[in-house]
């Protein structure tokens, strides 16, 4: 399980596990928080095409999935 702090979640980079799209790295581009700094919005942006994703911020912790950093 990755542990991620919310907080520094804006520019963090990510592997996907298995390709998405024929693609692998991603750059968190935008999170947004609630009143009561509760993640409601996480977007992952594609390096080479910059196809920008929503997901939930909390799949990321999912080491089945995702890997922190560009592996």
């Amino acid at each position: 399980m990755n542990k991620i702090n919310p907080k520094k979640l804006l520019k963090s980079k990510w592997t996907a596990v298995k390709s998405i799209n024929k693609e692998k790295h991603f750059l968190v581009t935008e999170v947004e928080f609630d009143e009561e700094g509760v993640v409601v919005l996480c977007i992952l942006e594609a390096i080479i095409s910059h196809r920008a994703t929503s997901i939930d911020w909390s799949d990321l912790k999912d080491t089945t999935q995702w890997i922190q950093g560009w592996k």
